[in-house]
């Protein structure tokens, strides 16, 4: 369900499998202005008539044989054209330039001179940090380019054709590592003309009618799980077709403590919407015995999760359409993006590993090209209560995934006890009014020596995480105050049976995942 703007107010991200791709996009809109991520061999007749174009980066290596491509044509359409990376390589590659292995490759903050006639540099100082990721560089400009750009160990580090409105890139300027880049890309839109006309308002609004338009009088279920995601997407929904709409929730009792009541509560109760309860956690536990292995944990609990919700679903006679909250994020991370045979499986998604090819309903995703910052502004403008819009993300196979192995209703009532003081103890500090702040706690598979009194333990720990993100793309650890961590140590270790140590996680994204599992 693709909500476009007019056609000459787009900017078209081509994606070239990068795990960073949808991040162009994303900066694009925070921007005022539409963009959408597409695959390299989007037809000519939309790229024509979009207001630019930009190729992103992308893992391959234009010597091998099954690198990503562009049409050779893309280049004469007259749409300004912004390379970044692996984009900046492919179109010195395809325009008649030169891309080998650099000497030294450049990963991390590097700085560059620039130029300052660069139109897509304007009014940045001469020198920048910015941030590469490259081993591969363009050696030899295509006919008509100059260089603008150059670092110690790549001379091209930018080439621009102003004649042909393309400006090309090695180092990205969607990270926050690079400072400058939101003026680099400011510019570019500036080039394009394009206008900024992008709000969530207006998304709403062109969301909710393609709903209405699509859907009819048709009877469609929400697998609705409580979280920001299904709760915005099924408010959105409920807007659009209202008692047609009848949301299931299946407790699959690895839930955090409290969050079937709160739900039942808010959208039962407050929201008047039709509620079905399933309580299933002793299908899933029974599923779920003897399985260590994270990525069959996720795709075990996603496949019973669907077979409860079909079983539900058929109480309600024939069904045609399905809700699910899915977004971008989801739908990259599991290796289906535009660019998605390039794109590298960190892990499956509940809403999206689980699905069976033959499902038999019809999706509906109205949230599937949006980002959680933006999904917390719908829910804002759809009038949701903070308390469900700036909820704390919640993985869909819940507490499982922040259990390291053997998933039991013993570890699942510790971890519960744990999670839940560290909620206490963190809403008690000003980290929590930042919308990107994220935490949680994780059990893991393994005993440590302890001291109680004058007796010996040997009990569990309990791994607290902390970061902050935009986009759950790239995390960075956050630095909680000694006190703070003293204060939810001393009550976990006192309050919690079974646990003896609290560690904290001090890894970024990358390397790591926000998530243990």
């Amino acid at each position: 369900m693709k909500i476009s703007n007019g056609m000459k107010d787009v900017i078209y991200v081509l994606d070239f499998g990068s795990q960073y791709s949808h991040l162009i996009t994303r900066r694009i809109r925070e921007l005022g202005v539409y963009a959408e991520l597409v695959p390299p061999n989007i037809s000519l007749d939309k790229l024509k008539n979009a207001a630019g174009i930009i190729l992103s980066g992308g893992p391959q290596n234009l010597s091998e044989k099954g690198a990503l491509r562009v049409d050779r044509r893309v280049f004469d359409l007259g749409v300004p054209i912004l390379g970044v990376c692996y984009g900046m390589q492919l179109t010195a590659f395809m325009l008649g330039g030169r891309v080998q292995a650099g000497k030294h490759r450049e990963y991390g903050s590097t700085e560059v001179k620039i130029k300052k006639s660069a139109k897509i540099l304007k009014s940045l100082p001469e020198k920048q940090i910015v941030w590469m990721s490259h081993g591969d560089q363009v050696t030899k400009l295509p006919k008509g380019f100059v260089i603008i750009a150059g670092s110690k160990n790549c001379p091209i580090a930018g080439m621009e054709n102003s004649k042909k409105k393309i400006y090309c890139l090695q180092f990205h300027p969607e990270v926050k590592h690079t400072p400058g880049g939101k003026k680099i890309l400011e510019n570019f839109l500036k080039i394009t003309g394009v206008k900024k006309n992008w709000s969530m308002k207006d998304f709403i609004s062109k969301s909710i009618n393609k709903i209405k338009e699509d859907v009819g009088r048709d009877k469609v279920i929400c697998a609705l799980s409580g979280g920001v995601d299904s709760s915005v997407a099924a408010t959105m929904v409920h807007r659009a077709i209202g008692k047609n709409l009848t949301c299931i929730y299946v407790d699959t009792g690895l839930m955090r403590d409290g969050e079937t009541e709160q739900l039942k509560k808010v959208f039962k109760n407050h929201m008047k919407m039709k509620l079905r309860i399933v309580y299933a956690e002793k299908e899933f536990l029974k599923k779920l015995k003897g399985i260590t292995e994270p990525e069959k944990k996720r795709k075990t609990i996603g496949e019973l999760f669907i077979r409860i919700f079909e079983r539900e679903a058929k109480k309600f006679g024939k069904i045609k359409w399905l809700v699910q909250g899915t977004l971008y994020t989801d739908v990259v991370s599991s290796g289906i993006s535009s660019g998605g045979r390039h794109t590298a499986v960190i892990k499956s998604h509940h809403n999206v590993g689980g699905l069976p090819e033959k499902f038999g309903f019809k999706l509906i995703e109205p949230l599937r090209d949006l980002y959680k910052y933006e999904v917390r502004k719908v829910g804002d403008e759809l009038g949701l209560p903070k308390k469900i819009s700036y909820r704390m993300p919640f993985p869909g196979p819940g507490l499982a995934v922040r259990i390291i192995g053997e998933v039991t209703r013993e570890k699942l009532e510790t971890l519960r006890h744990a999670d839940k003081i560290v909620t206490e103890e963190m809403a008690k500090t000003d980290f929590v009014k930042n919308p990107q702040f994220f935490y949680f706690a994780v059990l893991p598979d393994i005993r440590s020596v302890g001291v109680a009194g004058d007796a010996r333990t040997y009990g569990h720990p309990i791994i607290l995480r902390a970061v902050e993100t935009a986009e759950f793309l790239t995390a960075d650890w956050v630095h909680l105050p000694y006190s703070l961590l003293e204060k939810i140590s001393t009550r976990i270790t006192n309050e919690v049976k079974g646990i003896n140590r609290v560690v904290y996680d001090i890894t970024s994204k990358p390397p790591g995942t926000v998530e243990w599992e």
